[in-house]
């Protein structure tokens, strides 16, 4: 149960690279980042797609040789486990600061990665997350695949608060799910830069009715590490290792559930942008005209069925029961 809604929610998204190979640097620096949005008196924060743990941008996972699967042992190394050590690390981050925390993190299951999302709420209590559903393109040589278990909204004083990742957000189907579940906060970290991208995360919030948060990374190529620990594809070439070269150039985005711009896009480089969200007063009017899952649905032509059971491939049915008989007795009847 949560206390009653409030007017206005201040949120921050992070536009920051992480330390790749380096979780540790990775979550101190969230540290950082953190206290300065908590100065801007921040009461929600939102880090980019793959922050904790590293985004693998450029590199060639479809490498079989020696180097390129000591690079995967590296990755998964750097990868988290949740629940988990930096789980909690994080969750005393949100409580020291008193934030809404949402941040993206490559989960460790096994051997098999996720590109997830991990919530947590002001209190240091770890909420849930979300795992990707969809890798894109080379992503799915690396990231395993989420389900639809794991596509939480949840209840906050300002909202409900959910995430979709990246080219998620190209997926009709399952933003209609998510709209289903109420989603006013939807966060949408990812990884593309692109010139589009802005455009699509306006059409979700219009098309939506919500507010719409979309941190991005901005790195440089000294971000990562050198060659040969670390190859740049498609050519090492076109970038200068150890240089300021962009390699990943943010446009981390706030827009209201009318398709206003409220902070970015910002190409410049590393930092926090900034609103105020008015969900209360401004998520009716958005809905007013247009309702995608309520009165301007047609239930009775067009529906969905979403399958939210985990999805696993080896299921253990109980264990059988043990006789009331001893063995002996067995015999006897």
């Amino acid at each position: 149960m949560v206390s009653a809604m409030s007017s206005t929610v201040r949120a921050t998204v992070v536009q920051a690279s992480s330390v790749f190979y380096d979780t540790p640097a990775t979550l101190d620096k969230a540290e950082r980042l953190l206290k300065e949005a908590a100065e801007l008196e921040s009461q929600l924060v939102v880090f980019p797609e793959a922050f904790i743990g590293g985004y693998p941008r450029g590199y060639n996972f479809a490498d079989k040789s020696p180097r390129g699967k000591e690079s995967f042992r590296k990755y998964h190394a750097s990868a988290i486990n949740v629940p988990g050590p930096e789980v909690d690390r994080l969750a005393k981050m949100a409580a020291k600061y008193k934030v809404y925390l949402v941040t993206g993190a490559i989960e460790r299951e096994g051997y098999t990665l996720y590109c997830s999302v991990l919530f947590f709420d002001p209190e240091g209590n770890y909420l849930g997350k979300h795992r990707k559903i969809m890798p894109t393109y080379r992503e799915r040589l690396v990231w395993g695949f989420g389900d639809c278990s794991t596509t939480p909204v949840y209840d906050t004083p300002y909202g409900k608060l959910g995430s979709v990742i990246c080219w998620e957000n190209r997926m009709p189907l399952l933003r209609t799910s998510m709209y289903a579940k109420g989603i006013e906060i939807y966060c949408a970290p990812s990884a593309d830069s692109g010139d589009t991208w802005v455009s699509t995360m306006t059409h979700v919030a219009m098309e939506g009715g919500c507010y719409v948060l979309s941190p991005i990374q901005f790195c440089r190529r000294k971000d990562y590490p050198s060659p040969p620990e670390y190859l740049y594809s498609p050519s090492e070439e076109f970038v200068t290792p150890d240089s300021d070269s962009i390699i990943w150039a943010g446009g981390s985005v706030i827009i209201s559930p009318h398709g206003e711009i409220l902070a970015g896009p910002n190409y410049e480089g590393e930092g926090l942008f900034t609103a105020d969200l008015d969900v209360r007063g401004e998520i009716p009017k958005a809905k007013f005209m247009f309702d995608v899952v309520g009165h301007y649905s047609r239930a009775d032509i067009l529906n969905l069925t979403v399958n939210n059971r985990p999805l696993v491939p080896v299921t253990f049915t109980s264990s059988p029961c043990k006789s009331k008989y001893r063995d002996d007795e067995l015999e006897d009847l």
